[in-house]
């Protein structure tokens, strides 16, 4: 009686084994493709928090000489007029913009760049559901949930992808202008589609997840600091003092610009900061 009990579990076992596997056997390769038919939601983007980085973008758009810059979201109705308006083939030249710890805060360094005729694509690192602090504004620090850092390298590349899609940008002139956090992802973003870029606000020192700068050769790089910014300090952190000009692979077409005085950490309230700035990205 034992063994035809165990003889009849093991047969009811088998048959729920070999009946799925019969059916997915039976199965085309495009069929068993659609298995994603397990979960559905990976074959689209949808309200997803990478998605939400640039559906809540801010965009800046240059227009006719004298007029300010067209700030808002890509979806906003006037932006949409105003791109509907462009000759077929205008391409503007376009900044991916990556904000600080803190988010965008104001847009005049924005709209410093759209004056002068570059278009600004600032991906929103907070428009993600999940998006904690890894810095500490009231305290001038860094280095908390550090996993920010991979959140905001995955914001560029994203942004490229929806970028590529998008007839007024001219993907031949992109440039990566980082402040800050946001200097750190343009430091250590590894992709060769920008033609230049502009990390300020950072050293390129400091721990290893931070250290370094992974422009590919030829690709010219600004870097901007304040020699005694306060973030980088002994007393506040360890290893963060220095500039970028020690990592540069392309030093001829490069430039580490250190800005002595005045103990803070913005540096584009600084007259030659901005200056600096559209110089190189107009050159390059």
């Amino acid at each position: 009686m034992v063994w035809r009990h165990t003889a009849f579990a093991w047969a009811r076992s088998a048959f729920l084994i070999l009946v799925p596997l019969l059916f997915f056997a039976a199965c085309d390769n495009e069929t068993w493709n659609r298995g994603e038919l397990f979960n559905p939601s990976i074959l689209t983007e949808g309200d997803s928090d990478i998605a939400r980085t640039f559906d809540q973008a801010t965009i800046l758009l240059p227009r006719r000489m004298g007029w300010e810059p067209l700030a808002g979201k890509l979806s906003d109705r006037a932006v949409q007029e105003h791109l509907a308006a462009l000759p077929a083939s205008h391409r503007y030249p376009t900044i991916v913009y990556m904000h600080g710890c803190t988010g965008q805060g104001q847009l005049a360094t924005l709209e410093a760049f759209a004056m002068a005729g570059f278009a600004v694509v600032a991906p929103n690192s907070f428009a993600r559901r999940f998006r904690p602090l890894q810095c500490r504004p009231s305290k001038g620090t860094g280095g908390r949930n550090i996993f920010v850092f991979d959140f905001r390298l995955v914001e560029i590349s994203y942004a490229l992808q929806r970028m590529a899609a998008l007839s007024w940008i001219n993907n031949d002139r992109l440039y990566l202008v980082g402040t800050s956090e946001g200097g750190v992802a343009a430091a250590l973003y590894r992709g060769e589609k920008f033609r230049a870029r502009i990390i300020a606000q950072w050293t390129c020192h400091g721990a290893p997840f931070i250290h370094g700068l992974a422009a590919p050769q030829g690709e010219p790089v600004l870097a901007i600091v304040r020699s005694d910014d306060p973030w980088y300090q002994p007393d506040r952190t360890v290893g963060q003092l220095g500039d970028c000009g020690a990592f540069f692979k392309t030093p001829g077409s490069s430039r580490s610009m250190v800005i002595d005085g005045g103990a803070a950490h913005d540096i584009w309230g600084h007259p030659g900061a901005m200056r600096a700035a559209l110089d190189f990205l107009r050159r390059e």
